[in-house]
Order: C-alpha cells, then sequence, then structure tokens
C-alpha cells in the first residue's frame, strides 16, 4: 500500500499479509509434523471450563498492552463529537452479527448445504455457529494499524476502541446466545461466561489497574516513555504465535477441507465489504470527518478474530468446523482489511466533497 502513512508504518505492520502467510505454513506444518505437541497444548484446559491454556496467555499479552494506552478519562472528549461512535456502535452491535447470522444463514446453512449438498447440515450448522460469533466479535488491537494506514484520529480511534471492548464484556455472550441458539446449536451457559472471563474481563482489568496504578506512582511522562514501549515487541509476538497455534490446531482441517474453507470465505467477504461500506456511508451522511470515518469503517468490518478462536476452541474444541470457520476470519481478515484501506484513502476526495465540516 504506497501511501503515506504505509511509509511510517514499522517493519511488522508493512508485512501484515506476509506475516500471517507465514504463521500459517508454520502452524500447519507443525501440525502436521508434530500432531503431539499440538495435541498436548490443545488439551490444556483450565479445569472444567475448557479453556485453553496456552491462548489464553496469549491473549492477555495481546489485550493487556492495548488496555495499557487506553485513558478511560479522556472518553469525554468523544462524547462532544458523538456522531461517529453513535454509527460505529450501531454497526458493530445492530447490524453486524446479525447481518454475518442472515449471510451464513442463507449462503452455508441455505445454499451451500440443504440446495447444492456440498456441506451436511450439522457441519453446516457449526459452521454458522463459528461465522456468528467471529462477527460478534470487533476487533481491538489491529483496528489501530488499519486507523493508521488511513491516516486516522488516533485518540478517537482509541475511544471507540475502549468503548466497544467495555460493551464486549456484557453484551458479546448474549448475542452469542441468542444468535447461535436460533441456529439450532446448544451452547453452554457457563463455558461461554467463563470464556469471556478469562479472555476479556481479566486483561481489560489488569490493563486499565496497571496504568492507573503506573501514573499515580510515577507520572504520565514516564508512563509513556519508559513503562508502555516494552510492551509493543510482546504485543507482536503474541499475536504471531496465536496466529501460529490456531493453525496448528487446525492443520488437518484446513488441508482436507480446503473446499469448506473456501466456502466459508465467501459470507466472510461479503459482510465485511457490506458493513465497512455502510458505515462508511452512513459517516459520510452525517457529515463526520474523514478522519474518524475511515478507521469507523475498519472497526465496523474487522474481527477480534483471536477471541473468536479462543471462544470456539473452549466451546467446540480445537479441530470443531466451528473453530474452522473463525480460522477462515483468520485468513481473510489482513488482505481484506488492507483493500478496505485503500478504498477508503482512495476516496478520501470524494468523501470530502460533501463539505464535512467538524462535528462540533
Amino acid at each position: 500500500m504506497k501511501t503515506r502513512s504505509s511509509r511510517r508504518l514499522d517493519f511488522f505492520e508493512q508485512y501484515l499479509s506476509l506475516w500471517v502467510a507465514a504463521c500459517m505454513v508454520i502452524g500447519v506444518g507443525g501440525g502436521k509434523l508434530f500432531p503431539g505437541v499440538t495435541h498436548f497444548l490443545s488439551g490444556m484446559e483450565m479445569g472444567r471450563s475448557h479453556v485453553n491454556i496456552p491462548i489464553a496467555v496469549l491473549i492477555w499479552l495481546m489485550i493487556f498492552p492495548m488496555m495499557l494506552k487506553i485513558d478511560f478519562g479522556g472518553l469525554r472528549g468523544v462524547a462532544r463529537r458523538p456522531k461517529g461512535l453513535a454509527v460505529t456502535l450501531f454497526v458493530n452491535w445492530l447490524v453486524k452479527p446479525f447481518s454475518m447470522a442472515l449471510f451464513g444463514w442463507v449462503l452455508v446453512v441455505g445454499l451451500f448445504s440443504s440446495t447444492l449438498h456440498w456441506i451436511d447440515s450439522d457441519t453446516a450448522r457449526n459452521y454458522l455457529a463459528g461465522l456468528i460469533i467471529l462477527a460478534a466479535a470487533p476487533c481491538t488491537a489491529m483496528v489501530f494499524v488499519w486507523s493508521y494506514l488511513t491516516d486516522g484520529d488516533a485518540a478517537y480511534t482509541l475511544a471507540q476502541v475502549a468503548i466497544n471492548d467495555l460493551i464486549m464484556t456484557f453484551a458479546f455472550a448474549p448475542i452469542v446466545m441468542l444468535l447461535v441458539g436460533v441456529s439450532g446449536i446448544a451452547i453452554p451457559k457457563e463455558v461461554l461466561l467463563t470464556s469471556v472471563v478469562a479472555f476479556l474481563v481479566i486483561p481489560l482489568a489488569a490493563g486499565w489497574i496497571s496504568r492507573s496504578l503506573a501514573i499515580r506512582l510515577k507520572g504520565l511522562s514516564w508512563f509513556e516513555r519508559s513503562f508502555l514501549p516494552p510492551f509493543k515487541p510482546v504485543t507482536t509476538l503474541a499475536l504471531l504465535a496465536t496466529l501460529v497455534m490456531i493453525f496448528a490446531f487446525q492443520a488437518e482441517n484446513i488441508l482436507t477441507n480446503w473446499f469448506a474453507v473456501g466456502l466459508l470465505a465467501i459470507p466472510i467477504l461479503i459482510q465485511v465489504y457490506a458493513n465497512s461500506g455502510l458505515t462508511y456511508l452512513l459517516m459520510r451522511w452525517f457529515r463526520v470527518p474523514h478522519n474518524v470515518a475511515a478507521p469507523g469503517a475498519l472497526i465496523g468490518a474487522s474481527n477480534f478474530f483471536e477471541l473468536a478462536v479462543a471462544v470456539t476452541i473452549t466451546l467446540f474444541g480445537p479441530t470443531s468446523p466451528a473453530a474452522l470457520a473463525t480460522v477462515v476470519g483468520v485468513l481473510v481478515e489482513v488482505p481484506v482489511m488492507l483493500s478496505v484501506c485503500r478504498l477508503c484513502v482512495g476516496t478520501k476526495g470524494w468523501y470530502e466533497a460533501a463539505a464535512c465540516p467538524a462535528e462540533r
């Protein structure tokens, strides 16, 4: 992506697609060559909760540094420019999971299973459950890269992500239970709630408490210059390790069900472009500045795939069809979101032709 923003990205962020591809090769190769190791890691669970310990630790390492950056006291400023946030929340919570349920039901359960008989009915319903879980978790960490690529308002993006994360702690489980339940798949309530606590509540709370204590004891300047920087490589390494483990758990599924992988990519692609386009157009209609609208469109389309994979592994097992559906989200996420970034940057002139005034 040859924009002014992309030339300022660090080495890792410039080659996101390459790193995802490398993680897939390493993960799938490792899963096939060392099945005993993969089985051991997939079986490391927290008692009866079925929460996978390695995945939980890696997700904590990704979310915790992100939460350290969020100043919840600064969210008051966003309240003075509410339109961009309102559109993002509307798409994320009232459109995105329900539209994915619709696309998945029509395409996977309806067309691919009932009409064309490419997928058996039970597997199709499990795929649908995975797609719903994927769409019910708005993206967190990767959104900052997408915002950077589109010259987004970093503070506003941070606020949008913070509020999304807070909403996710109590809205994710009910939405998943409602939509997956309608699809005919029973989800143990206790296991789902344990997943939310393990993968969301704990790292979010730990990040907020750590930030508050560090600033109180040492001051904001020390916190930003000395405390935060060491966490950046931790987040990167945790993301890469999570991807490798995800692909290792799904190695057999990916290699033997490559046709299903292609089919599952279709509703995900439709959902990403439909929701990003809807968000972008609504932002323009409400005359939201482009540096808020572009990141908002990306937040409205991308998924917290690490959380989705972790939850499906907890609920259905590491080799389940539901887990495969969320892994397809990993495969699709980076290249598709980069294409949305290009569309937002390329249409900036058209967007601003509406003479969007700054929100007051």
